[in-house]
């Protein structure tokens, strides 16, 4: 029988009201509450265990490190991890970077929680385990099971605070979707890249925005305060102002500049104006291509804390980035 392991880390799926509506609600219901009737109605051995109870806006890699690890002793022929939706994209970046193994990794959570109205967080655990016992999940790395949809953990974004279909993978769009208890797999899985190591910590890796009459002020800040690296969500496909190009310029550390648009790549060669693309990548900064700023983050927080070089960096990010991978 397929063995699939689950661990719960908190969020939004596992909370009920406190003892009064103006307490809102908190995380408290453990995996196997989670579970209820699902793992008895499935052809699959569940185990389950409760490794955190947290809003994922105060998620930490020493708890996805130690989640990875729990999910490699249990051995089973697939992991899911319950969490809160905050941020989800980037937990399931940091498995599909670290995660060696062809077992798939399926992340969920809920919008809704338990004490609502037509609640997610059952049909979206009873999606994951459904994608996690597939066969053809195999091979996918790090995948996304909401509202139906299976998302790669690369492309998938959180893109709405409240609805039930808050997660887009535009413009690549869903690899499936569930369907009468069946996985359907739009696309055949592609070769995955190498895997980079996992930290306990993370490397103080900033990420600022670019916006309307940026003096680079705060990107300075944060560099004379210690930061191994930046990333810059910068405007359209990877511009920002003269005068925080002038402070990249200057730089010491990595700077990896990504798109704050949504969709789309960084530019390489397109426009010439000081603080363009090409600019930038003269002064020695790292385009994400098609990688958000999010993802972009989690991948140079990972590769400082492995001591990774200036060279490896631009390497790993031509890589990923790349629509060709």
């Amino acid at each position: 029988m397929t063995r699939i392991a689950v661990a719960a880390l908190g969020g939004t799926i596992s909370m009920t009201p406190g003892s009064s509506p103006e307490d809102g609600v908190v995380p408290r219901l453990s995996a196997e509450d989670l579970l209820g009737e699902l793992g008895a109605r499935l052809p699959m051995e569940v185990t389950a265990a409760t490794l955190a109870g947290m809003s994922s806006a105060s998620m930490d890699y020493a708890t996805l490190a130690r989640t990875r690890q729990w999910g490699i002793d249990a051995d089973a022929d697939g992991l899911v991890v319950t969490q809160g939706t905050d941020t989800l994209e980037e937990t399931a970046y940091f498995f599909d970077l670290t995660w060696p193994f062809d077992t798939p990794v399926v992340i969920t959570g809920a919008m809704r929680n338990p004490s609502l109205p037509s609640p997610d967080g059952q049909a979206n655990l009873l999606a994951a385990l459904t994608i996690a016992a597939d066969p053809r999940s195999r091979g996918r790395g790090a995948l996304v099971a909401f509202n139906d949809d299976v998302h790669a953990a690369r492309w998938v974004r959180k893109t709405h605070t409240s609805h039930v279909e808050a997660f887009s993978s535009r413009p690549a769009g869903p690899l499936g979707m569930v369907s009468e208890g069946t996985v359907h797999y739009f696309h055949p899985s592609s070769p995955r890249l190498p895997t980079v190591p996992p930290t306990l910590s993370a490397e103080l890796v900033p990420l600022l925005e670019s916006g309307l009459d940026d003096s680079g002020e705060l990107l300075a800040m944060v560099l004379k305060n210690g930061a191994r690296g930046v990333v810059l969500a910068a405007n359209g496909a990877g511009h920002v102002s003269a005068a925080t190009a002038d402070v990249i310029a200057a730089a010491e550390v990595p700077i990896v500049v990504a798109s704050r648009t949504g969709a789309g790549p960084t530019l390489r060669g397109t426009y010439g104006f000081h603080g363009s693309e090409s600019s930038l990548i003269r002064m020695g900064v790292t385009m994400a291509g098609w990688l958000c700023p999010r993802k972009s983050r989690v991948l140079l927080q990972l590769l400082l804390a492995a001591n990774t070089g200036r060279e490896e960096i631009e390497r790993q990010f031509r890589l990923r980035g790349d629509l060709d991978h």
